[in-house]
């Protein structure tokens, strides 16, 4: 069987109670669930939390809570890793045969059914033990810069300061919202940062960290134009 965990812990402290905090007219978490419950991929969705409120929120949008994740798995330090870890071997003792996991983040709005289907898609065809959602870099990270604590510049590869943006080698990073994986992988907690993964790209527009307010009223902008985008299509 096919399983989505999404973990949602109630001990946020830059933005509170983030997890259910409203946006665009719903809970936060209600994004996640409804994408993965309209995806069809999933033969059980599951929400990992340690707060009764986050559960009870899960459950009124369709998802299944079926433990209540133990407080040694809910502090500021505690992974993604552990957390699916523990969430799987949950379901095993109950009885579950489960060969295929995704963890989706509970603050991925943009998250869609299309691409957890593209997703387990890659997942099957590229045997990897992930595959996960990334998106490009606006700007070639070889021309970074450093500021140090005077306020001056430095760059991080001083070697590229003469070379064309166009001739720089473009670079990814992890999209924040979905990953696939065998039960196996999730179980020895095998890095997700390797080779043992495969990399569903998603679009830079789709993309956008929740993790300060300032990335809240921006994530809100940029649903919204794309609801109404999608609406004028």
């Amino acid at each position: 069987m096919r399983l989505a965990v999404i973990p949602a812990r109630g001990g946020s402290k830059r933005i509170p109670r983030k997890n259910i905090k409203l946006f665009c007219g719903k809970p936060m978490i209600a994004w996640s669930i409804e994408a993965a419950l309209s995806s069809g991929c999933f033969d059980k969705v599951i929400v990992s939390t340690d707060d009764v409120e986050i559960a009870e929120v899960a459950r009124q949008f369709g998802a299944d809570v079926p433990f209540m994740r133990p407080a040694s798995l809910a502090d500021d330090h505690t992974g993604t890793l552990p957390v699916i870890r523990q969430a799987v071997e949950a379901m095993q003792h109950q009885g579950l045969k489960i060969d295929h996991v995704c963890c989706i983040y509970a603050t991925a709005p943009f998250v869609t059914p299309e691409d957890l289907r593209r997703g387990l898609e890659i997942l099957e065809q590229s045997c990897a033990s992930y595959a996960f959602s990334v998106t490009s870099y606006a700007f070639p990270i070889q021309r970074a810069v450093h500021l140090d604590p005077d306020g001056r510049v430095s760059m991080f590869e001083p070697a590229h300061f003469n070379t064309r943006s166009q001739d720089l080698e473009e670079a990814f990073h992890d999209a924040g919202q979905f990953y696939w994986g065998k039960v196996a992988a999730w179980l020895a907690e095998t890095p997700l940062f390797s080779k043992e993964s495969a990399a569903v790209l998603l679009p830079r527009h789709r993309v956008q960290d929740i993790d300060t307010p300032e990335d809240w009223v921006r994530a809100e902008w940029m649903f919204k134009a794309l609801q109404a985008a999608e609406s004028c299509a």
